[in-house]
């Protein structure tokens, strides 16, 4: 071992406890330190809101359970009336639900400002479904007539309300029907009302049943191209014929639409590991093509109305880590903690194991050097102090010293330097007694050799 670490391995076998004990505070500060800033590990469950039975939101649901499933992770379904509602239970912390499906045009700002899109996951057309015999294909043609825009609070009324409005169809001149789902397309079947929007996809059970019924049909919006235009959160779709179903006919003309995307949202405080695995899975379920999706175009981290998860927008560009490629979920996530909580130590205990001998050189040195400063101050005073002199007070002093010396316990390194110091001790006691025996000069060269000894000789 070389001379730097020498004191250090001298101080572990004369006090190894003290040792230990000092590395193990060292560490254990470390770690509590990057505690502090290190996320927890993920939960084990998380709810999730989805919608009513008869809707896609339902059966994605099941689908997103059984995925999260293979890596520890239960989804508890909390069913719910649709996006509306969903997006009060993310606003809502005593809810319980963590992530929800969403709408575009449902959230409202600021209050949705702690929310968060993972990803958007396929387009959500706006179906206008409407009987009689005149063709309709602006929505102020349904002025004055029974319409059911769904019910209040659902995610379709707070899309479709601001559309009737912009065309001035508003409730002073329109009778807006509470009814929704298969409610609603009952009532337009009996005629009891002229007309029912519904937002979803083309493969929800209901919408379909609406598409295949000869007495329904569905409008195509002559100013398609100007919505978007006016509300971010729209698209523009086609839907051509024959796409439901070539060998029906349905639909038998071309359909102008509207519609927004459906979003996977979640509070923002949602643990970063949580959604990368949502994010895996909306890719596993999303990204084939649609009736208006092409293949690959979910999910996407284009913002539709909320604000885009910086996690999500980054998993979903890079993809996993390399640990979570190659090892089971939590496996990768404690070895991504072990990483963050052993870095810090690296980085901290490296430098300090390379000072340690520095500091245990200076720290043995010191209680020598401040017996040659006394030292010092005393054979000064020998030196130029006037008759009388105080010959018993310095041999005092120079006892006491001398057994202070003796009592350090120094490496054997420093067993030369702890020598000489003894020796100047001896050099000032000479000259103390010289000066007792009127011999001055005696005292002058002892001086000398003592001041040359100290810490800068």
């Amino acid at each position: 071992m070389d001379a730097q670490e020498s004191p250090l391995a001298e101080l572990q076998e004369r006090h190894p406890v003290r040792v230990g004990l000092l590395a193990l505070a060292l560490v254990a500060a470390l770690l509590w330190i990057g505690f502090q800033f290190l996320q927890p590990l993920p939960p084990r469950r998380i709810v999730l809101a989805s919608g009513a039975d008869f809707g896609l939101y339902h059966q994605y649901a099941q689908r997103y359970k059984a995925i999260l499933a293979r890596d520890g992770i239960a989804v508890e379904e909390r069913m719910t009336a649709g996006a509306g509602e969903n997006l009060r239970l993310l606003l809502d912390p005593k809810s319980g639900v963590d992530v929800a499906f969403m709408q575009g045009g449902v959230a409202t700002f600021p209050a949705a400002d702690e929310l968060e899109m993972l990803a958007s996951l396929y387009y959500e057309p706006l179906w206008i479904f409407y009987g009689g015999s005149e063709t309709w294909t602006k929505l102020l043609q349904l002025r004055s007539h029974r319409v059911a825009p769904g019910l209040p609070g659902s995610g379709t009324r707070a899309f479709v309300l601001p559309l009737l409005a912009a065309n001035g169809v508003t409730s002073d001149n329109t009778n807006f029907v509470e009814a929704s789902g298969a409610d609603a397309i009952g009532l337009l079947r009996t005629g009891e009302i002229d007309a029912v929007f519904l937002v979803g996809g083309a493969q929800t059970p209901l919408i379909q049943q609406a598409l295949r019924d000869p007495g329904i049909k569905v409008m195509s919006l002559a100013r398609a191209e100007a919505y978007p235009r006016r509300f971010r959160y729209i698209t523009k779709l086609t839907l051509p014929p024959g796409t439901i179903d070539f060998a029906a006919g349905i639909p038998p003309t071309e359909v102008q639409m509207i519609g927004t995307k459906a979003m996977l949202a979640a509070r923002a405080d949602l643990h970063p590991a949580l959604v990368n695995l949502l994010v895996d899975a909306a890719r596993e379920i999303h990204d084939e093509q649609g009736f208006f999706e092409a293949a690959g175009e979910f999910p996407g981290t284009a913002q539709v109305d909320l604000e885009v998860s910086e996690h999500a927008a980054r998993h979903l560009r890079y993809g996993p880590s390399l640990l979570h490629r190659y090892l089971p979920f939590w496996a990768a996530t404690l070895v991504e903690r072990a990483i963050i909580l052993l870095l810090p130590l690296v980085v901290v205990l490296v430098p300090v194991i390379n000072f340690l001998p520095q500091f245990m050189r200076w720290r043995v040195r010191s209680r020598i050097y401040r017996w040659y400063g006394e030292l010092v101050l005393l054979e000064r005073d020998v030196a130029t102090r006037a008759p009388p002199l105080p010959i018993a007070q310095w041999l005092r002093d120079l006892e006491r010293i001398e057994r202070s010396v003796g009592q350090i316990h120094t490496p054997a390194s420093f067993a030369s330097e702890a020598y000489t110091l003894r020796e100047h001790v001896d050099f000032v006691r000479r000259a103390v007694l010289s000066k007792a025996d009127g011999s001055g000069p005696a005292a002058a060269g002892c001086g000398e050799s003592a001041g040359s000894g100290g810490p800068n000789g």
